[in-house]
C-alpha cells in the first residue's frame, strides 16, 4: 500500500492508518504474470493446435480430436455444473442434449412472480427448478473455499464475464452478481450453447434411466407438466451427466431403485434471521454507516459472516467429533429479501435473495446448525435418503406451524431465546406471502434449538444489537446443501456403481455454491471428453488439479 498516494486521494484515511502497526511479512512473488483465460478462448486456442500462454500442448495435432461420428451425451440439469459440462463437451465436439425440467429464465421469472403475488406454485418452475438452477434467484454469490485464485476458478469467473457479468467480479473481495445480472448472463450462455449445436430442451423431466448390464444406455424423458411416466420418450446416449440440484428428490428415489451407490451427507438446518439493513450497517460500520446510502454510497452495504461452535448436552453419548456443533451464517443477503423455496405445497422452506444493488431495507441470513448421519437415525429405514426425510420432517412441521398457504412461521429473536410466543405485533418482514407468530423454539429437536439459541447470544456479544426486538426469525431453512453424496471415481467422475453415469455438482454432493458447482462441471466435461476420445490434452497443465469438494460449504 502506498500510504502517501492513499492520503492524497482520501485524507480522512489517516485516522485509520495511524492505528496500524508496521509488520514484516511475506509477499507472494510471481516472476511471470499468468493470466487465466475464459473457457471459450482456451478451447478455441486448443482446437487450433498451437501452444499458448496457458500451456495447452500440441500433442496430437491439437488437443481436441474431431471424430466422424460424434458421441451423444445427455446433461440433466441446467444449473452451473450442467451448463459448464455442456459448454466443455459442446466445444470439444460431442453431440450434447441439455435437459432442464424447469423453464428458461424469462418464463421462470413470470412463474416466480405468480408465486409471490398469487401464491401459485409451479412444481417444475420455481426458486429451485429452472434455467440456472437454485442460485439464479439468490444473492448470486461468487465465493468459494476451493481457491479463489486457482486457474480453474479464474477460468469460470472470466467465462461469466465473457457472457455478460460485470468485470469487477474479477477483483472484488466478495464478488456477487444478483438475480438481475444473472438472468441476462444465462440468456447469453444459452445462446452460445445453441450456436455450438447443443440441443436444449426445457420442461423436460428425466423420469428414469435405461440400464443394460450395469451401464446407462439412455434416459426416459417426459413433459414436466405431465405425471411421471405418462407419455415418456426413450432417448439413447453414450453417456449421461447428472447435474441435478439438491432439491431433485424424485431423482434420488429413482437412483435408489437402480441401486446407485449413495450415502447420507452432513448438511445444515436452521432459521433465517432478518434485521433492518440500517441496523446491520450501524453495527458493522459505526459512524460510517451513513456513507452506505442504500448501495449508492462509497461504502458497500454491510454484511456479516459468523461461525460459532457450541457444546451439546448429553455429549458423552456422542463421538468426540460430535460433542460440539458448528452454527454459522449461511447465504447472507444484505439489502435482500426472504423468499419461498418450496417445491411441494405440503412443505415449507425458505432462502434469501438480493438484486445487484442490494438496495432493500432488510438484511437477512440463515443461521444454521450442522447435522450428520447420527441425527438421521430415526429415518435410517430410508437408507441413503435418510437426510432427505430429515429435511422433509421439519419442512412439513413449518408448513403446519405457518397455517398453510405458504405463510411462514416467525418469531422475534428476543422471544426465541426466551422460549416464548411473540404476542405483540411482529416487526415488518420482507417475505411477501405473510408471516405468522409461532413458537419456532418448538419446531426443531431440542439440540438444534439450543445450539441456535447459544450461538445467537454469542453473536450478540461480538455484534451488540444483533439480538434486537427488530430482528425476526423465519422458519425453516433446510436446503443448505445436498443431503447425500453419489459415489464416483475421482479421476473419471463416473459413478462407482453404474457405468456411463457422471454425477456432478451440488445435487451429487460435490459442490456448495455457484462457483464450485461450475468448476466441478467444467472438470467433469474434460474428464468425460477424454474417455470419449474427444480430448487428449492434459487438463491439469492449464487448469491445475481439481480440488476435493465435499459439497458442505460455510459462507
Amino acid at each position: 500500500m502506498d500510504v502517501k498516494k492513499l492520503l492524497d486521494m482520501e485524507p480522512r484515511a489517516w485516522d485509520f492508518i495511524a492505528r496500524l502497526e508496521p509488520k514484516l511479512g511475506a509477499v507472494e512473488y510471481m516472476p511471470k504474470e499468468k493470466l487465466a483465460s475464459d473457457l471459450v478462448s482456451m478451447l478455441n486456442a486448443s482446437s487450433k493446435g498451437y501452444d499458448n500462454e496457458l500451456g495447452i500442448k500440441d500433442t496430437h495435432n491439437g488437443s481436441i480430436c474431431p471424430q466422424d461420428k460424434k458421441p451423444r451425451v445427455a446433461v440433466i440439469g441446467s444449473g452451473p455444473s450442467g451448463l459448464f459440462a455442456s459448454l466443455v463437451l459442446g466445444e470439444l465436439g460431442a453431440e450434447v442434449t441439455l435437459l432442464e425440467r424447469g423453464q428458461p429464465v424469462e418464463q421462470r421469472g413470470r412463474d416466480i412472480g405468480a408465486l409471490a403475488v398469487r401464491r401459485i406454485l409451479q412444481s417444475e418452475s420455481n426458486f429451485c427448478f429452472g434455467e440456472g438452477g437454485a442460485g439464479t434467484w439468490s444473492d448470486g454469490k461468487l465465493v468459494t473455499r476451493i481457491g479463489r485464485n486457482t486457474d480453474g476458478v479464474q477460468a469460470v469467473m472470466k467465462t461469466f464475464v465473457q457472457f455478460g457479468a460485470p468485470p469487477n467480479i474479477l477483483v472484488d473481495g466478495k464478488p456477487h452478481l444478483g438475480t438481475d445480472k444473472l438472468v441476462p448472463l444465462l440468456r447469453n450462455f444459452r445462446h452460445h450453447l445453441r450456436q455450438l449445436g447443443v440441443t436444449i430442451r426445457f420442461n423436460a423431466r428425466v423420469d428414469d434411466l435405461m440400464v443394460e448390464d450395469g451401464q446407462v444406455k439412455g434416459i426416459m424423458v417426459s413433459d414436466a407438466e405431465l405425471r411421471p411416466g405418462s407419455g415418456s420418450q426413450k432417448l439413447s446416449f453414450d453417456a449421461v451427466v447428472l447435474a441435478v440440484g439438491h432439491s431433485a428428490r424424485d431423482t434420488y428415489n429413482m437412483l435408489q431403485q437402480h441401486n446407485v451407490d449413495m450415502s447420507p451427507k452432513s448438511f445444515s438446518v436452521g432459521l433465517r434471521i432478518e434485521h433492518p439493513q440500517e441496523l446491520i450497517n450501524s453495527i458493522q460500520y459505526s459512524e460510517l454507516a451513513a456513507e452506505v446510502q442504500k448501495g449508492r454510497g462509497r461504502i458497500p452495504v454491510a454484511d456479516y459472516k459468523i461461525v460459532k461452535s457450541v457444546g451439546e448436552k448429553g455429549a458423552e453419548e456422542l463421538d468426540i467429533a460430535e460433542q460440539s456443533r458448528s452454527c454459522y451464517s449461511f447465504c447472507m443477503c444484505p439489502g435482500g429479501q426472504v423468499v419461498l423455496t418450496s417445491t411441494d405445497p405440503s412443505e415449507l422452506c425458505i432462502n434469501g435473495m438480493s438484486f445487484s444493488r442490494r438496495a432493500s431495507k432488510w438484511a437477512n441470513s440463515a443461521l444454521v446448525v450442522t447435522v450428520s448421519s447420527h441425527d438421521f437415525k430415526p429415518f435410517q429405514s430410508h437408507g441413503p435418503l435418510a437426510g432427505v426425510e430429515f429435511q422433509r420432517e421439519f419442512e412439513r412441521r413449518a408448513a403446519v406451524m405457518g397455517g398453510g398457504n405458504f405463510v411462514v412461521p416467525a418469531q422475534r429473536v428476543t422471544d426465541f431465546i426466551s422460549n416464548r410466543l411473540s404476542v405483540t405485533t411482529l416487526p415488518p418482514s420482507s417475505y411477501r406471502l405473510g408471516v405468522r407468530p409461532s413458537k419456532l423454539h418448538e419446531l426443531f429437536t431440542p439440540y438444534i434449538t439450543e445450539a441456535l439459541q447459544q450461538s445467537i447470544i454469542m453473536i450478540d456479544r461480538e455484534m451488540p444489537g444483533f439480538v434486537s426486538s427488530e430482528a425476526l426469525l423465519h422458519g425453516v431453512e433446510t436446503r443448505t446443501s445436498s443431503p447425500l453424496q453419489i459415489s464416483r471415481h475421482g479421476e473419471t467422475y463416473e459413478s462407482t456403481s453404474l457405468r456411463g453415469l457422471y454425477p456432478i455438482g451440488e445435487g451429487a454432493g460435490y459442490a456448495g455454491g455457484i462457483l464450485s458447482a461450475a468448476v466441478d462441471g467444467m472438470y467433469c466435461g474434460f474428464a468425460l471428453a477424454k474417455q470419449l476420445s474427444l480430448f487428449h490434452g492434459d487438463i491439469e497443465s492449464f487448469l491445475g488439479k481439481a480440488q476435493n469438494q465435499t459439497g458442505f460449504v460455510k459462507y
